[in-house]
């Protein structure tokens, strides 16, 4: 069974840094993307980073982000592709949201809501 297990959320002054992990297990995942998406108070669930898989695709072993956080925040992956964290630095108020690990085939695929979903971190940055 397929399981991901986020930790590292916690609360932050404006300007701090916090370091998300995701520990994946129950296949390789070598082949899968996986990614982080937050959703805040009120707001959908919005794509945040992700680590592709390997591949044949051309954007095997790529990663991307979403605009916001480009600079701020890196994604790191582990050699034996199970371990995905998200160093978060200078956070602003509006990275707060709970932070979910994901992984599916690709980011198309996470977000058209497919795939596997961890439970959440919360992640608050206070003014």
């Amino acid at each position: 069974q397929v399981q991901l297990v986020e930790s590292g959320g916690g609360l932050v002054q404006t300007g701090g840094s916090l370091r998300l992990s995701c520990v994946a297990s129950g296949r390789s995942f070598k082949n899968f993307a996986l990614a982080w998406f937050r959703q805040a108070p009120g707001k959908e669930r919005e794509f945040v980073a992700a680590s592709n898989g390997e591949g044949r695709t051309e954007n095997s072993g790529t990663t991307s982000y979403t605009d916001s956080v480009k600079g701020r925040f890196t994604i790191f992956r582990n050699a034996a592709g199970n371990t995905v964290d998200l160093q978060m630095n200078n956070l602003k108020p509006e990275d707060t949201a709970v932070y979910y690990c994901a992984t599916g085939a690709g980011v198309a695929t996470l977000l058209a809501g497919l795939g596997v979903w961890g439970q959440g971190t919360q992640v608050t940055v206070t003014s």
